[in-house]
């Protein structure tokens, strides 16, 4: 994804104000994260100092940044907006309010740091805050043709993770070891950040989020591979793959065998008009008829970008309908606490003729 042309920053700017009247804000405040480089390009590095984008509801917008991050951000795709720096002895919660007086409405984003939603609001003794996230998740739900490229880069970057990983499980090796290696392939594969590698072995499969530890791979044993990073483009991975080394038994084979029919009837079935509980309920009902519903302890999926989780999710009582454009995850499993787990994950795209799958790699249990 080439970096974000000064006609690309206005028009998303444009699509915040055109919806701010509906959510009843009258200006949007945006500090460094996802929000601000989906909307600006701006990649700015999260500080103490405040910088804060504020948008009105004409589309116009200025940027207020410490004096000492001027020249990264007249560097950035928000090089056009009028910038207002601060010094050391300045007070930018106040020079942040003054831009913004007749403010009565505030929506701050959603991953501002307490601190400055703090200082705002003592700036702005007026104002009401609100929660960006509902206006901003709308527009970010939705993909372009550029993100979506960009996830299908990352999606084969991972790719080519998974289909190393057997090579290096083997009896004797910790999960920590393979972690390392993995995390090392991840960085080769194109990736400028390792944002989780989870090695989950034998009994440890039964925790979705296990990490990894000093546990030694056995005979036997079916392991969860969790894995994702960050794309030079902001762009995030994750896929995850089960894995056995030798024969992890009937039982076992069996409980995937269905496991491996309900992703992959979740995925076949995604399309625009769907709602997401609805993509939830095709793997839950499948899990739940052949015993294994109670073991299923998730949503289904959620959504990916300049996040690994955002919206939208895919979950039991979530009515959005899927839109095209629109990627999350689809990932059941069944976890057996004491015993073993497992987890299919692919990216999916909502396309005009129904689901693209963004991950190619084997979905079948590769026992090594």
């Amino acid at each position: 994804m080439q970096q974000m042309a000064q006609e690309q920053v206005n028009e998303r700017l444009s699509r915040v104000a055109e919806l701010m009247p509906t959510e009843g804000i009258d200006a949007v405040l945006i500090t460094p994260g996802p929000d601000l480089r989906y909307l600006t390009g701006y990649d700015a590095v999260p500080l103490e100092r405040l910088t804060c984008l504020v948008v009105r509801p004409d589309a116009s917008a200025d940027l207020v940044v410490p004096r000492l991050e001027a020249l990264a951000a007249a560097a950035s795709p928000a090089a056009h907006l009028p910038r207002h720096t601060w010094t050391e002895t300045d007070d930018p919660f106040a020079l942040t309010a003054s831009l913004i007086p007749e403010a009565r409405v505030v929506g701050v984003d959603d991953h501002m740091w307490a601190a400055k939603v703090l200082g705002l609001r003592t700036a702005m003794p007026g104002a009401v805050q609100v929660l960006a996230g509902p206006l901003l998740d709308r527009l970010r739900m939705v993909k372009d043709a550029d993100e979506i490229a960009a996830l299908t880069r990352a999606g084969a970057a991972i790719d080519r993770v998974h289909e190393q990983v057997p090579s290096l499980l083997r009896p004797g090796r910790t999960e920590r070891e393979v972690g390392g290696d993995i995390a090392d392939l991840i960085l080769a594969a194109g990736h400028v950040a390792v944002d989780f590698v989870i090695v989950a072995s034998g009994p440890n499969g039964a925790s979705p989020h296990h990490e990894v530890s000093d546990r030694v791979i056995e005979v036997g044993d079916a392991i969860v591979i969790d894995i994702g990073g960050t794309m030079p483009d902001g762009y995030r991975s994750d896929c995850t793959r089960t894995y056995a080394v030798g024969d992890p038994g009937a039982l076992y084979r069996e409980r995937y065998g269905v496991l491996q029919h309900a992703q992959d009837a979740a995925v076949q079935a995604v399309h625009a008009g769907m709602t997401c509980s609805a993509v939830d309920a095709v793997a839950r009902d499948l899990l739940t008829d052949a015993g294994l519903g109670d073991l299923f302890v998730h949503r289904t999926g959620h959504g990916i970008g300049l996040q690994t989780h955002e919206a939208p999710y895919i979950v039991s009582g979530n009515d959005l309908p899927l839109e095209v454009g629109m990627a999350f995850s689809v990932e059941p499993g069944f976890y057996d606490e004491g015993r073993h787990g497992a987890r299919i994950e692919d990216i999916v795209v909502v396309g005009p003729h129904g689901p693209v799958a963004l991950n190619h790699v084997t979905r079948d249990l590769v026992m090594v």
